[in-house]
C-alpha cells in the first residue's frame, strides 16, 4: 500500500519537556501500512506555509488506526503543530520514506536527541534481545521510561547530569553495550562515530538520517546526502534522504 494524503483528528497532545511535543493523531489508512523508521509530512493549517513538516512517526497502533509522533519545536510551523488541541484536524501525508530492515539478531537501538522517538516503535517491534542507548541533552529525559518496556537502557547526557557524560558512543564504550546489528537515528554529529564504530566490531549498522527536507517525496533535491555510489536518480554521488531513505546501510552514505 502506497502513501495516502488524508486530514487527521488530533486524537490527544501533551508536552514531554521543553520544546519535546507528543501528538496522537487518528490515520487509519497510514497507520495500517506504516513501519519503523518511516516518516509523516504534516501541513499546518497556516496557508503561508506552503511546504510540509517531516515528523518520523514514533508509535503506530494499526489496529487502532493511529499515530503517534513526538517533535521539537524548530521554527514557525512546529510551533504553531504544538497549539493544536484535541479535536482539531491536520492534513498529512504518509507514510513515506524507507524504514529500518529488521534483523533476529541481538540488537543496539541507539537514538540522540529528536531521533529518540523514531527508536521507540521500532524497539517495540523487534523480535531480539536488545540493548537501547539514548544520548539526551541534560535530565529531561523524554520517552526513557517507555523503552524500558522493551530493553536494557543505557543513557548518556551532554551535561553529564545522567548516565555516561558525553555522547552514545562514550556510553557503549562504558557499559559493554554489544550486539549483532546497530540501529540508529540522530543528529549527524552523533551518527559520524557509528560506522567506523560499526566497521571495528565487525557488526552491521543502519542509520537513519536527519536532513532538513523540503517536498518530501524525492522530486526537490533539498535534502540529499552524499553516498558511495552513483544515484540513478541524479547520476552523481548522492542520495535523497527523503525517497532513498531517511534509512541507510552506514557504508551506503558518507556523513
Amino acid at each position: 500500500m502506497g502513501k495516502k494524503q488524508l486530514t487527521a483528528k488530533i486524537i490527544s497532545q501533551t508536552k514531554l519537556a521543553d520544546g519535546i511535543y507528543d501528538m496522537r493523531l487518528q490515520a487509519e489508512e497510514i497507520a495500517a501500512c506504516a513501519k519503523p523508521g518511516q516518516f509523516i509530512s504534516v501541513y499546518v493549517n497556516d496557508k503561508s506555509k506552503i511546504l510540509p513538516r517531516p515528523i518520523s512517526i514514533c508509535g503506530i497502533d494499526a489496529e487502532g488506526g493511529s499515530l503517534r509522533i513526538v517533535y521539537r519545536i524548530a521554527g514557525e510551523g512546529t510551533k504553531q503543530m504544538a497549539g493544536y488541541k484535541a479535536g482539531d484536524t491536520v492534513k498529512i501525508l504518509g507514510p513515506l520514506g524507507n524504514g529500518f530492515t529488521m534483523k533476529p539478531e541481538k540488537a543496539v537501538l541507539i537514538g540522540g536527541g529528536i531521533g529518540i522517538p523514531p527508536m521507540l516503535e521500532l524497539a517495540k517491534q523487534l523480535d531480539c534481545p536488545k540493548s537501547i542507548v539514548l544520548g539526551y541533552r541534560d535530565s529531561q529525559m523524554f520517552l526513557k521510561d517507555e523503552f524500558e518496556l522493551y530493553g536494557d537502557v543505557f543513557v548518556s547526557t551532554e551535561d553529564g547530569s545522567a548516565g555516561t557524560k558525553g555522547n552514545v558512543i562514550d556510553a557503549i564504550e562504558e557499559q559493554g553495550v554489544e550486539g549483532s546489528v546497530i540501529y540508529a537515528c540522530g543528529p549527524t554529529p552523533m551518527l559520524k562515530g557509528i560506522p567506523a564504530y560499526a566497521l571495528e566490531n565487525g557488526i552491521e549498522a543502519q542509520i537513519s538520517l536527519e536532513e532538513r527536507m523540503a517536498c518530501g517525496i524525492g522530486a526537490c533535491l533539498a535534502c540529499v546526502c552524499q553516498s558511495k555510489e552513483v544515484d540513478e536518480h541524479s547520476k552523481v554521488h548522492n542520495k535523497r534522504v527523503c525517497k532513498d531513505g531517511p534509512v541507510f546501510d552506514a557504508r551506503e552514505v558518507e556523513l
